[in-house]
């Protein structure tokens, strides 16, 4: 059985419809893309998934539906959603950042542990704890929203975009702690991404969207085989 399900799911934003019959799965320990140009649904179908959009069709997330799940009530269930533009709190230190990830699960005493934890894949954090998040680089920004989910200790991890304007260094780096993080610690991993190159490299399977419809599918070795998706999204 899958981590997470989506069958027959169709989201929209007022009178538009924006996703149309998806379906997709995330098995345990899993890393899955989703492709896709400007407005083809992909930020849209993790909306769906937290529960931020109207939506209807089968969500299922270890067997048990998320139709009615309000957003705060899917992120105790263990699903942590970074959000495309970060979403991390400018005003707040980076410290008052992370511990605004930790309050949604974690009990008070076991928050230094889980921030040893999550700080060992960042080391720069801790140095700079006391610094507002709103001077921080774009590249640390992201690696702030990403230090404070992992402090959800979620099943299953969402990015939204994370590589968007941020140098190709920075992107390397970003990703290789994703693939850390799910070979050490098995966190699946579901990412949108319109860098499809990055995105196939530590994918074990990932779907193409297009218009709010799943036009291709695959393992992330038959999708950079694929002639199409070669041609449209890898240059080649």
């Amino acid at each position: 059985m899958p981590l997470l399900e989506l069958d027959g799911v169709r989201a929209r934003y007022g009178q538009i419809r924006a996703l149309h019959d998806v379906s997709l799965a995330v098995d345990e320990g899993q890393v899955v893309a989703i492709l896709g140009a400007n407005g083809a649904g992909k930020t849209t179908t993790l909306r769906a998934i937290s529960g931020l959009v109207r939506r209807d069709g089968e969500i299922r997330f270890e067997g048990k539906s998320l139709a009615r799940a309000k957003p705060e009530e899917t992120a105790r269930r263990g699903i942590a959603h970074v959000p495309e533009g970060r979403g991390i709190f400018d005003e707040l230190s980076v410290w008052e950042n992370l511990r605004m990830g930790a309050y949604a699960r974690l009990p008070r005493r076991e928050l230094e542990r889980e921030t040893e934890r999550v700080l060992a894949y960042f080391p720069w954090m801790e140095r700079r704890r006391a610094q507002q998040a709103s001077t921080l680089s774009g590249g640390e920004q992201q690696m702030l929203a990403l230090a404070r989910a992992l402090l959800q200790r979620p099943r299953l991890l969402m990015l939204d975009e994370p590589s968007l304007g941020l140098a190709p260094t920075v992107v390397q780096e970003l990703y290789r702690i994703v693939s850390e993080l799910n070979k050490q610690e098995q966190l699946s991993v579901l990412v949108v991404e319109q860098n499809a190159k990055i995105a196939l490299s530590v994918a074990e399977r990932a779907y193409v969207l297009e218009t709010g419809r799943v036009a291709v599918e695959g393992t992330a070795d038959e999708l950079r085989r694929h002639e199409g998706i070669r041609r449209s999204y890898l240059g080649y």
